[in-house]
C-alpha cells in the first residue's frame, strides 16, 4: 500500500507549480479501482473485488500523514505578479476589469447589508470578505447553463452570472419582488434563470443533490456540468460522503468545490480533521483532486476551467480546494473575536486579501490607477445604496402566499388555515400593518 500511494504523490510533493491537468493526472483513476481483473487461482495475487492492491508479508500500518503535503497551485504571488507566464490565462483587460469590479461590488454590497442587520433593519446577514476570488474565478469558468449548487457564502457567483443588486436586496428584505416570495431567511438566493438552485440553511444537503442532478444530466448527455459549493466544516457531514461516493461510482460530470476558509463557524481546522485537508479526501473516492489558492482568482480560474472540460468530457468528477480565508464573522450571530486574533484577521485583510492581489496586477498593467479606484468605489457605492433603498421602501409580499406553491389546487386543509388566518388578523387588525403589504 505504501508503495501504491507512494506512486502516486511523490511527484505531487516536488513540484508545486504543475499545471492544473499534471497535477490532477496524479490522482488515482476511477476505472482502475471499479473494474475487477478475470480470476485467475493459478497467480498469487489478491483477488477481492474491493480493492486493487498487492499482498505484502510484513505487518505495517498505513500512517495518516501518506497523503500529506498536496501543492496549492497558484499563479499570481501576494503582489499580483504572474509567477510562471505559462500560467497566466491571458484574459483581455475587459474580464479581468469585470472581474474586480464584481469582487468589489460585492464587498459594497456586504459592508451595506451588515451594517442593516446591525441596524435592525433586516433580520440575519452573511459576508463574503476574503472570500471573494473563489466565486468570481470559478463563476467565469463555468458556461452559463452549468448549474450551481450554493451553500450560503456563494453570492459573487451569482452576482457574476447577472443577478441583479434589486434581487439580492429584495430577497434580504424579503419584499414583494423577493423571487422566493419572503419565505426564506436572508442570503438564502436562488434563481432558476440563472441555474443557480436555492440555498438551504442544513449543512451539505447541497452535495448528494448535486450528485443526483449531474448523475440526471450525464443521462440526458447535455454537455453540461455541475458545480457544488460547500465549506471545509461541511464537507465532516454525511451527506458529503454520499455525494462523494455516488458521483464517483455513477462517473457523473460534477466539480466539489470547496472553500476552505478556516474555520466552521468557531472551530478551526486543526479541530475538525487530522488528514491534510480536504483534497486529500478525493483519490479515497476515486476523484481528481487539486489544491488551489483561493485567493489568487487566476488560479481559481484556470483549475475551474479545466475541471469543468475534463468533467464533461470524461462524465467523472473533480474536487477542488480553495484555499482562502472568512475575515469577516461567520453571521450576525456570531463574534469572531472570542476565537480568534485582532493580528490574525488584520494579516489576512491587509497583507493576502485577493481585492487587492488583482488590483496589483491591473496597476501593473496600466489597466487601473488611483483616480479609476475612487470613481469606481464611489459610483458602486451609490449603486448599491440605490437598490437597497428601493428595496426598503416595497411592499412585503401578499400574505395569502403563505399558503400557495405547495400543492397545485389547494386542499381543503390549507383553505382552512387561510380562512382562520384571515378572521384571527381582521379580528387584531391594529397589530397587523396590512398597508406594508402587496395587495
Amino acid at each position: 500500500m505504501n508503495k501504491m500511494y507512494g506512486t502516486c504523490f511523490r511527484a505531487l510533493r516536488k513540484a508545486p507549480g504543475l499545471k492544473p491537468v499534471k497535477l490532477q493526472q496524479r490522482a488515482f483513476t476511477v476505472t482502475a479501482v471499479q473494474r475487477q481483473q478475470s480470476f485467475d487461482s493459478s497467480l498469487d495475487k489478491p483477488q477481492f473485488p474491493g480493492a486493487s492492491a498487492e499482498f505484502v508479508d510484513h505487518l505495517e500500518f498505513i500512517q495518516p500523514n501518506v497523503i500529506s503535503g498536496i501543492p496549492v497551485y497558484r499563479v499570481m504571488d501576494r503582489q499580483g505578479q504572474i509567477i510562471n507566464p505559462s500560467e497566466d490565462p491571458q484574459l483581455p483587460k475587459e474580464t479581468v476589469l469585470n472581474f474586480y469590479q464584481k469582487m468589489t461590488m460585492l464587498n459594497t454590497m456586504d459592508r451595506i447589508l451588515y451594517e442593516s442587520q446591525r441596524q435592525g433593519r433586516i433580520s440575519f446577514y452573511m459576508t463574503n470578505y476574503g472570500e471573494e476570488g473563489t466565486h468570481i474565478g470559478s463563476a467565469a469558468a463555468l458556461d452559463p447553463n452549468d448549474l450551481v449548487f450554493g451553500q450560503y457564502r456563494e453570492a459573487g457567483v451569482l452576482m457574476y452570472r447577472g443577478f441583479p443588486l434589486d434581487l439580492f436586496m429584495a430577497q434580504c428584505y424579503a419584499n414583494a419582488d423577493d423571487l422566493g416570495k419572503g419565505r426564506q431567511m436572508p442570503v438564502h438566493y436562488g434563481c432558476k434563470d440563472l441555474n443557480f438552485v436555492t440555498i438551504s440553511s442544513p449543512l451539505a444537503t447541497q452535495i448528494p443533490q448535486a450528485a443526483g442532478a449531474a448523475y440526471a444530466i450525464k443521462r440526458e448527455n447535455m454537455n453540461r456540468a455541475v458545480i457544488c459549493y460547500f465549506g471545509e466544516g461541511a464537507a465532516s457531514e454525511g451527506d458529503a460522503h454520499a455525494g462523494f461516493n455516488f458521483s464517483a461510482t455513477l462517473e457523473c460530470p460534477l466539480i466539489f468545490f470547496c472553500r476552505n476558509n478556516g474555520y466552521a463557524i468557531s472551530t478551526p481546522t486543526n479541530e475538525q480533521y487530522r488528514g491534510d485537508g480536504i483534497a486529500a479526501r478525493g483519490p479515497g473516492y476515486g476523484m481528481m483532486s487539486i489544491r488551489v489558492d483561493g485567493n489568487d482568482v487566476f488560479a481559481v480560474y484556470n483549475a475551474t476551467k479545466e475541471a469543468r472540460r475534463r468533467a464533461v468530457a470524461e462524465n467523472q468528477p473533480f474536487l477542488i480546494e480553495a484555499m482562502t480565508y472568512r475575515i469577516g464573522h461567520h453571521s450576525t450571530s456570531d463574534d469572531s473575536s472570542a476565537y480568534r486574533s485582532v493580528d490574525e484577521v488584520n494579516y489576512w485583510d491587509k497583507q493576502d486579501h485577493p481585492i487587492s492581489r488583482l488590483r496589483h496586477y491591473m496597476t501593473a498593467r496600466g489597466w487601473w490607477s488611483e483616480d479609476d479606484e475612487r470613481s469606481w468605489r464611489k459610483q458602486s457605492r451609490k449603486t448599491v445604496m440605490e437598490a437597497f433603498e428601493r428595496a426598503e421602501r416595497r411592499q412585503k409580499p401578499k400574505p395569502d402566499l403563505l399558503f400557495t406553491d405547495v400543492y397545485l389546487e389547494m386542499t381543503p386543509n390549507l383553505s382552512k388555515q387561510r380562512e382562520s388566518m384571515w378572521k384571527h388578523v381582521q379580528q387584531y387588525k391594529e397589530h397587523y400593518p396590512l398597508d406594508l403589504y402587496d395587495k
